[in-house]
């Protein structure tokens, strides 16, 4: 496979996001644009709740999907609005959901919390993909993002999501196949989504490189894989037009 061939492929299942503080309506317009433009379209945007009215409206008819956040990005623990926000985003037209995992409380001892919070998101999605941010880059060691990513997938995640790229640490190879083997040992159809800190060819090369050797070379789809990076897709469209600086993807620099 070219350079060109991976970035295509990596492009595809991008979900180009803004979610800065500077965020605006003509911020998500040129967003919408991008995602459907040449060389696109990507998989979906990822936006602030209150922007997706506006997406939807501008993207119509067009195969990108509209995600939206929720509890984002601290990842409180108070559960009571999450059906409502939800409910509200789904209304505005939000295609899938990336709800923040209450990881503080979580990696405290509370439990049920955490999974008290995933469940009512689920039931509120309806037939919406719900993607659970672990927020990874926090975590102490492999054996908790193991247990995180257990707990989101028994209630009901339908992926679950690295980070939300506001901490120092985001997506790792190390967080991603700790959530890769929690996802094959559970049966379930469950995606991975690598967020945060993706700026190269060679940063998703090793992500899609790793969901193959876990998941088998045909697992990565829309479906059940998505990279979540604002810097990732110019790299990506100047690799397909040929306008990049040559980059390695085989580990050597």
């Amino acid at each position: 496979m070219t350079d060109a061939d991976l970035a295509l492929r990596a492009l595809r299942l991008l979900d180009l996001t803004d979610l800065s503080d500077q965020a605006s309506e003509t911020g998500t317009l040129q967003l919408c644009a991008r995602a459907v433009a040449a060389p696109g379209p990507v998989a979906a945007i990822c936006i602030w709740p209150q922007f997706v009215k506006l997406a939807r409206q501008t993207l119509k008819a067009s195969p990108v999907r509209i995600a939206t956040v929720i509890n984002f990005p601290a990842g409180n623990s108070n559960c009571s609005l999450i059906g409502s926000d939800i409910n509200e985003a789904i209304a505005d037209g939000a295609d899938e959901i990336d709800l923040v995992l209450p990881w503080r409380a979580l990696l405290a001892g509370d439990v049920e919390i955490a999974r008290e919070m995933v469940a009512e998101a689920r039931g509120s999605c309806g037939d919406k993909p719900l993607k659970v941010i672990l927020e990874t880059g926090e975590y102490p060691d492999r054996a908790s993002v193991r247990a995180a990513s257990e707990l989101a997938i028994a209630a009901g995640a339908d992926f679950i999501k690295t980070s939300t790229g506001k901490t120092k640490t985001s997506a790792t190879p190390e967080a991603a196949r700790t959530m890769l083997e929690a996802i094959k040992a559970s049966g379930r159809p469950v995606g991975l989504k690598p967020s945060g800190g993706l700026r190269t060819l060679a940063d998703a090369k090793s992500y899609l490189d790793l969901a193959g050797e876990l998941m088998g070379p045909g697992w990565a789809t829309q479906k059940t894989f998505r990279f979540g990076a604002s810097g990732l897709y110019g790299v990506l469209a100047d690799i397909i037009a040929g306008t990049a600086p040559a980059e390695r993807t085989d580990g050597a620099y």
